[in-house]
């Protein structure tokens, strides 16, 4: 059986990252045929993440309280809908709201996934489980510009969102007759990593649903990257750029307050107090904000500034999909054996270096000598922090919260990436050419190393050496 949720669950995450960095090379003709510009681009990326990171939280507590492979399904589901929906989409804005469904679909999926492999493995096998976990996931993450630029150039752009069916419907069949239990109060974590009333509460607070905590964070994010994407056309002084703003901003504060208080939060407090995932999660915040940057202004760059057709420009993932495949399950492994501490500060550390390289492009472009050499450095940073991060982070939660553990972690990878995009358009300076390429290659090199430090002077290895969490 565990073989069978492990395939569950790479697949049930795979069509979630497969989707969301497929669409980055298909943006630049999605543009040509329903028009919008850079705005309309952003919000394309930026509709999925945010339904995503909004709703990824409650989608945690759900996977908790009614099963994981119950709220698999229905996210399947939904996210096989909305993919159709984006794929006949006649305009702009309906594209964009097929996509926040399509991001709702994928909040039930992710945590739901990686939940079912750390209440099915323990151990080593755990942490080997998380690494081809990551490597097949990575492998779509990284591998989706290749296979959406193939579409775009020799089919269609609409395509890219229904092939979605193919792996949904497999997961679908995997999931047939899979019975996995309910987390129970059995599973309560021990009294030194939350104090009695947290335990206490979560344990006794099932069946409860967050609806105000996550009414506060959807509307606290909509407003803020509304704002934050929208000034690059309205400028900072506009009305409506300035109230989204201020409420979005007001939410979140808010939002943290109830959380605070809740009786049944979304988000666990608490949870941050754990070293391991309170660090974990802020290394998380400066990684995935570095990804999702430099990920969709390569795809961009290679496309609208050096002039390659999709497919060639999505074939410039291949060789970090490749790396992420070979070395992710070995560092995951060695990760589980000597902690993961050393990876997580050298491993971020090594991508930022690789963006860095990339920083001498210039005219005349050649990818071989400009881009490539930098890719083959990152690939294998990424390969090193990816599975010992998440190793980390999960691997301090008690069972019983793996659900909402996982989605915290997820969501705070997907909000990281959301503002980043959000904020792509400041810091290309209103157009993407050599000079704003260079700038945002630094910028997005400096996450990945912050990341890296926040690691190396935060994390124990005592978990996942030890066995204490």
């Amino acid at each position: 059986m565990q073989r069978r949720v492990l395939w569950v669950a790479i697949l049930a995450s795979f069509v979630a990252f497969l989707d969301g960095a497929i669409v980055n090379v298909a943006l630049p003709a999605m543009d040509r045929e329903l028009g919008g510009g850079i705005t309309t681009q952003q919000w394309v990326v930026d509709a999925y993440l945010l339904a995503l990171g909004s709703l990824i939280l409650i989608a945690g507590s759900l996977s908790d309280t009614f099963g994981r492979v119950r709220i698999l399904r229905a996210g399947l589901l939904i996210f096989g809908a909305a993919s159709l929906a984006c794929a006949v989409a006649p305009t702009g804005l309906l594209l964009i709201l097929a996509r926040c469904v399509q991001g709702a679909g994928a909040a039930l999926l992710v945590p739901s996934s990686l939940a079912l492999i750390t209440s099915t493995f323990s151990g080593p096998a755990q942490a080997k489980a998380i690494g081809s976990w990551t490597a097949w996931t990575g492998t779509a993450f990284l591998a989706g510009p290749l296979l959406g630029g193939l579409l775009v150039d020799f089919a269609s752009w609409r395509y890219i969102f229904a092939i979605n069916v193919l792996p949904i419907a497999a997961t679908l069949l995997l999931l047939r007759g899979l019975a996995l239990p309910v987390p129970t109060s059995k599973d309560a974590p021990p009294k030194n990593v939350l104090p009695k009333d947290d335990a206490g509460a979560a344990a006794g607070s099932r069946g409860r649903v967050d609806v105000p905590g996550a009414l506060l964070a959807s509307v606290g994010l909509a407003g803020t990257v509304f704002a934050l994407i929208e000034q690059d056309r309205l400028g900072w002084g506009n009305p409506a750029v300035v109230v989204p703003l201020v409420v979005g901003l007001a939410a979140l504060a808010v939002f943290l307050w109830w959380e605070h208080r809740s009786s049944a939060p979304m988000m666990p407090l608490a949870l941050f107090r754990i070293r391991n995932f309170g660090i974990g999660n802020m290394a998380t915040t400066f990684i995935y904000a570095g990804a999702s940057l430099g990920g969709l202004m390569m795809v961009l760059f290679l496309q609208e500034v050096a002039g390659l057709p999709a497919a060639l420009a999505g074939l410039a993932s291949m060789p970090t999909a490749v790396i992420l495949l070979l070395l992710s399950g070995p560092f995951g492994t060695l990760a589980g054996k000597y902690g993961p501490r050393l990876f997580m500060a050298v491993g971020p550390i090594v991508a930022g270096s690789g963006y860095l390289l990339m920083a001498t492009t210039s005219r005349p472009f050649n990818f071989w000598l400009q881009i490539l050499p930098g890719l083959f450095v990152f690939s294998v940073g990424m390969s090193m922090t990816v599975a010992p991060l998440t190793a980390a982070i999960l691997g301090a939660v008690p069972t019983r919260q793996s659900g909402i553990g996982s989605a915290i972690n997820n969501a705070v990878s997907r909000v990281a990436g959301l503002m980043a995009v959000a904020l792509a358009g400041v810091m290309l300076g209103g157009i993407l050419d050599f000079g704003s390429f260079r700038r945002i290659v630094v910028i997005t090199a400096c996450m990945f190393m912050a990341g890296g430090i926040i690691s190396a002077l935060g994390i124990s290895n005592k978990s996942a050496v030890g066995g204490v969490h």
